[in-house]
């Protein structure tokens, strides 16, 4: 099953890499670990900053003065829509900056919260995780409270 919702992330497909396969008695966090997901990073970064640019060009090349206001105010829409998108995977990329300089401070994998593991399904499943799962909910619980 976490490798089923992986690939619906796209997240396998995207370094060609299957869930790490955790053996017995194996320290967590060790280094074939955080080479694993630091593949899985820098892959999905990668992946991002290739939509970027896609983005850029496909504006240069489709951008038209049309003469007809519906059919600019069309454009102007998937422009604004293709920008929104790319904003959320602008601020992605910013994230995934962060859990990769964690890799390499050795801080990965632990809730900032209450400091346990957040273990390693839940990694594969959202490798910019900083919160385990109790933590997690628990904000997003008094965000809920906050809110309304």
């Amino acid at each position: 099953m976490p490798e089923q919702r992986a690939k619906s992330l796209g997240l396998l497909a995207l370094a060609d890499v299957g869930p790490y396969q955790e053996k017995p008695d194996e320290e967590y966090m060790n280094d074939g670990q955080m080479n694993h997901f630091r593949l899985i990073l820098k892959a999905w970064r990668n992946q991002l900053r290739h939509e970027v640019d896609r983005t850029v060009h496909h504006m240069q090349d489709e951008a038209a003065n049309f003469p007809d206001p519906v059919d600019r105010a069309a454009q102007e829409e998937e422009f604004s829509l293709e920008l929104r998108a790319r904003d959320r995977e602008r601020k992605l990329i910013k994230k995934i900056e962060k859990t990769l300089k964690r890799i390499e401070d050795d801080d990965f994998g632990f809730c900032d919260s209450c400091g346990i593991e957040i273990g390693i399904r839940r990694l594969e499943a959202r490798p910019t995780a900083d919160m385990c799962i109790d933590c997690k909910t628990m904000a997003e619980i008094k965000e809920k409270q906050l809110q309304g």
